[in-house]
Order: C-alpha cells, then sequence, then structure tokens
C-alpha cells in the first residue's frame, strides 16, 4: 500500500481548499454551501483513509510512523476545519450584508418611482416626493398657519405644475392669501385655478373665492360678475347656492 506523507496529504487538502477561498467572494449562496461541504467530505474522507491504514498495519515500526503521520495530518485538517468555519462565517456575513443593501435599494428605488392615488375622484400616478410635499403643505392650512401654507404651496406648484395635486395646491393658495386678507393675491391665485386648471373640480369654488375677494375689496361690480358666471356655469354645484345668496346681498 502507499505511504502517504504528511506534506503530501497537505497538499491535497490545500488544493481542494486554495480554488474555494480564492472564489468565495464570487459564489453564489448555494455554490459556497456545497463547496464547503465538498471540502468537509474530502477532510471526513481523509481521516478514515488514515484510519484504514492505521487498523491495516501490523509492523510496529510502520504503525508508529502511520500514527506520526495521522497527528500530523489530524493538526492539518484541524486547521483546514477552522478555516472552512472562517470562510463559512464570512459567506454569512456577506449574505447578510447583501441582503440589506438589497432592502435598501428598493426602498431608495420605491420613493422614486410614482404610485397610483386617487385626486378628487380620478386615478393619477404621483411621485411619493410630490405626495408628501402636498400632504405636508395642506397640513399647514388645517393647522391655521396660512403665511407658512402659502410658502409651502407656492414652492409646490413651482416644482409640481403638471402634479394630480397642482389644481388643488393653488386652490388652496388661494385660500390661504384669503385668509391672510391679501384678496389681491388670492384673487390672482384662484384665477390660475380657472384657466390652468379649467378640468378641476375646484373650479366652482375658485370663482366663489373669486367673487367674495372683489366683495370684501369694495369692488361689487366684479364681485357679482364673478357670482353670476359661477352660478351659469355650475349651476348645480354648492358653490352656485352659496353664490346665489351672496349676490342677493350686494348692492
Amino acid at each position: 500500500m502507499m505511504k502517504l506523507s504528511p506534506s503530501r496529504l497537505a497538499t491535497l487538502v490545500l488544493a481542494a481548499w486554495l480554488p474555494l477561498q480564492a472564489q468565495a467572494g464570487l459564489l453564489e449562496d448555494s455554490e459556497a454551501r456545497k463547496a464547503i461541504l465538498e471540502l468537509r467530505a474530502k477532510v471526513d474522507a481523509i481521516t478514515r483513509d488514515l484510519t484504514s491504514r492505521l487498523e491495516s498495519k501490523s509492523d510496529k515500526t510502520v504503525q508508529l510512523d502511520m500514527l506520526n503521520q495521522h497527528e500530523q495530518t489530524m493538526q492539518e485538517i484541524a486547521r483546514l476545519r477552522g478555516q472552512i468555519e472562517v470562510l463559512a462565517n464570512q459567506i454569512s456575513r456577506a449574505q447578510e450584508s447583501q441582503k440589506q443593501l438589497y432592502a435598501d435599494l428598493d426602498a431608495r428605488i420605491r420613493k422614486l418611482e410614482p404610485q397610483q392615488e386617487t385626486v378628487d375622484g380620478q386615478t393619477a400616478e404621483v411621485l411619493p416626493a410630490e405626495k408628501t410635499a402636498y400632504e405636508s403643505a395642506y397640513a399647514l392650512i388645517q393647522a391655521g398657519d396660512y403665511k407658512g401654507a402659502a410658502t409651502a404651496l407656492q414652492d409646490f406648484v413651482r416644482r409640481y405644475p403638471d402634479s394630480a395635486y397642482a389644481a388643488n395646491a393653488q386652490y388652496w393658495l388661494g385660500n390661504a392669501y384669503y385668509a391672510l386678507g391679501d384678496y389681491k393675491k388670492a384673487i390672482a391665485a384662484q384665477e390660475v385655478v380657472t384657466t390652468t386648471y379649467a378640468s378641476s373640480a375646484k373650479v366652482p369654488d375658485a370663482m366663489l373665492n373669486i367673487g367674495s375677494s372683489y366683495a370684501l375689496l369694495k369692488d361689487s361690480k366684479n364681485a357679482k360678475k364673478a357670482l353670476q358666471q359661477l352660478v351659469a356655469k355650475y349651476p348645480a354645484s354648492s358653490a352656485a347656492k352659496t353664490a346665489k345668496d351672496r349676490l342677493a346681498t350686494l348692492k
């Protein structure tokens, strides 16, 4: 039977292990696990082979020599097993890092992808950042911070003029100016709603706000004109009903 020296055994084991270590960073999960299992199988095979050789030798001198070889080889095997564990841990950490990277990337992509939203009964694609900006500005209106709301809404319509929220933002901008007592700016803002966003559901209310602003500016002529146009164009709207009531009070 061929005598297997410790150096030969180490060479054989290392020949199986080194390519795996060199390519560990490139292996897919299943390939890496398969490589580790194969290396462990080779280590176990070496151990079984040495044990078999020892049991088959009757000559004490040869047996002693084989025992020495066995001890050295077992030390080498222990070292290789340690390296296998290190490799397995490195792969595990790399996998966790990769999962986190994919999760972060997915979250970033979602922030950039438009989402389906319903605005005034219409479905439209809206960017997450766009929706957040509108909701933040509208929250200022609800909180009664009309000055802050005017600034935020102005910025919104400048940044997102084609947004599904743009008509609403423009309308609330007019309302913010109205609440601040700046009726000229309120009229200008609401006129943008009636022209640029003429198909918006906010147009009747914008026209009502225009008529009311003119009335507060003591411009009865333009106030009547705006309210009459509202009644004629949108007779079934709740804004038209209010307009009729206000027309009755104008002189």
